[in-house]
């Protein structure tokens, strides 16, 4: 899937600082097509992987009560400009993607 994740991540003194959003319909597997009123099938992220510099820093189980596109934002400690930053994700179809930017 391409440019479904969108990254920034910034140091502020001796801390980084993440934002990133995912866009990804996340469906419960509850509602139904207005159209057809048959349910929409289960569609949502199981696992978000945070790393830097390929050291986890992060990880998430996630399920079907996340709301569509997820926001994330959070902080670590030891990180540098220049360093790497990388966002994974799996969910219960089997699709995954990841992306990969400099810490600024």
């Amino acid at each position: 899937m391409a440019n479904d994740i969108k990254i920034r991540a910034w140091t502020e003194g001796d801390k980084a600082n993440v934002k990133a959003i995912v866009f990804h319909p996340m469906e419960t597997g509850l509602r139904k097509d207005k159209k057809t009123g048959k349910k929409i099938p289960a569609h949502y992220i199981t696992e978000v992987v945070c790393e830097h510099n390929g050291n986890t820093v992060l990880k998430c189980n996630w399920g079907p009560g996340v709301s569509k596109n997820p926001f994330i934002s959070f902080g670590f400690k030891g990180a540098k400009s220049g360093d790497t930053f990388t966002l994974s994700w799996k969910d219960n179809q089997g699709k995954s993607a990841s992306q990969e930017t400099k810490i600024s």
